[in-house]
């Protein structure tokens, strides 16, 4: 669905919340997957709706050094731009070395490994296909974990969650199966990470309702891919699913992200207008969704309170 062929009666009102917003998961181009818009778009975009700010993310590279170029050669467009760095096999897996690299240089996000984590290996095998799937054949992943045979933390792990800790940066989730992420959530929790971050709990993590409240009282902020809830490719869930994981996590624990640059679903920013009319026509009080496309996002990532 287009902006052009929305007329519904909640314009005005979306327009007005998305002023402000966050988006800490934009899957811009250049990557490996096919994109439907590169980064600079993605920040015109973004700073045509008012957005406060946008963080890139990729699977294979360290996105900092596009995000300090770009907001250095657009600064009157008011977007503070952000980038980290997913520990998968492209990046040596669990490293140490690629982590203090990264948070020395800016890096707003740690992500624990995604599309070389053994969990998304094994779903994706028991699919029988490779997701998302890049525009050329690459090298098979490695599965990596976080935890070792007996279930515990790695010491490579540990140090890396030690690098965060010290750069007061926020540990992602990834794609660890629930089990996996908590006990290494539990762990950086003890050695002084304050900012963390569950994606997409509902899809690939294998998080029930009781799984999320404990991740929350960890200390955890639970972010829900918008792609997952408006019309596109990547549509699996209902609106009266997200209300309800709403209100397990909590509205001060939970952030919407798009997860958009995806082919075959709408751009970021349109996604985000999709769902802002989604919750408001489940009767979600403005408030609630100011906190959660705005306000949370903004405090997780550095930024001082929303407006």
């Amino acid at each position: 669905m287009s902006t052009e062929t929305m007329n519904a009666p909640h314009d005005a009102e979306v327009a007005e919340l998305l002023v402000g917003a966050v988006d800490l998961h934009c899957h811009s181009g250049p990557a490996a997957m096919p994109r439907t818009l590169d980064h600079h778009e993605a920040l015109l975009e973004c700073a045509a709706a008012g957005f406060r700010g946008l963080l890139y993310k990729d699977h294979f590279y360290l996105g900092v050094a596009h995000a300090v170029i770009l907001e250095k050669l657009f600064p009157d467009l008011g977007v503070k731009l952000f980038s980290g760095i997913a520990l998968n096999n492209a990046s040596g897996g669990i490293n140490p070395h690629a982590v203090d690299h990264a948070v020395q240089i800016g890096a707003k996000i740690v992500w624990m490994p995604t599309l070389s984590a053994a969990n998304h290996i094994e779903q994706a095998m028991g699919q029988g296909k490779s997701f998302p799937k890049t525009a050329k054949k690459m090298l098979d992943a490695i599965p990596l974990r976080a935890t070792d045979a007996n279930g515990v933390v790695t010491d490579a792990t540990k140090q890396v969650l030690d690098i965060i800790a010290a750069g007061d940066v926020i540990l992602a989730g990834g794609h660890l199966d629930a089990a996996e992420m908590i006990k290494v959530f539990g762990e950086a929790r003890r050695r002084g990470v304050k900012r963390m971050l569950v994606n997409h709990p509902t899809y690939l993590i294998g998080c029930a309702d009781d799984d999320i409240r404990e991740l929350v009282s960890i200390g955890a902020h639970i972010e829900h891919s918008i792609c997952m809830w408006v019309e596109g490719k990547s549509k699996k869930f209902t609106p009266e699913e997200l209300v309800h994981l709403i209100e397990v996590a909590g509205v001060d624990r939970t952030i919407l992200s798009s997860d958009l640059g995806l082919v075959g679903s709408p751009r970021p920013v349109e996604g985000f207008r999709q769902v802002v009319r989604l919750l408001l026509d489940q009767k979600v009080p403005q408030a609630d969704i100011r906190a959660m496309v705005s306000t949370n996002a903004a405090r997780l990532v550095g930024l001082e309170e929303a407006a």
